[in-house]
């Protein structure tokens, strides 16, 4: 319980929060997409679990990126990588609209949120490790 009460770790937690919160608006756009072909009866479960895949997913990542982050110039790379996959999305894509693959089962769904967030979620994982 000493955490708690080192300096700074509630300020770190609300920073971490509202990183979080401001890069996930995308993740629940996916979600919706991927699970738009399902039965109404079965898009409830696909949300649900492809969220808590998704959020397990994230968090291994979370602790993989805290341990990188002690590598010199990796939050450059990182930085770089990010820059790269914004202009390739930015100027060479020709699509004006989400390519998120709807699936018509219940697993498809999930394995698409689950994908598509661990994708997407790259950015909110660099931002958590760097806070």
């Amino acid at each position: 319980m000493e955490i708690f009460s080192q300096p700074g770790f509630w300020s770190a937690l609300f920073a971490i929060i509202l990183i979080d919160l401001a890069l996930a608006g995308d993740n629940a756009l996916v979600i919706g997409l991927a699970v738009r072909n399902i039965p109404a009866e079965m898009q409830r479960k696909a949300i649900l679990w492809g969220t808590v895949g998704a959020i397990a997913i994230r968090c291994f990542l979370t602790l993989i990126v805290v341990w990188l982050l002690k590598i010199p110039g990796f939050m450059l790379a990182g930085g770089l990588a990010l820059v790269w996959i914004a202009r390739k999305l930015a100027i060479e894509d020709g699509n004006h609209g989400p390519d998120v693959a709807a699936k018509s089962t219940l697993r498809g769904a999930i394995s698409t949120i689950v994908v598509a967030d661990t994708v997407m979620g790259l950015e909110n994982v660099l931002a958590v490790g760097g806070a």
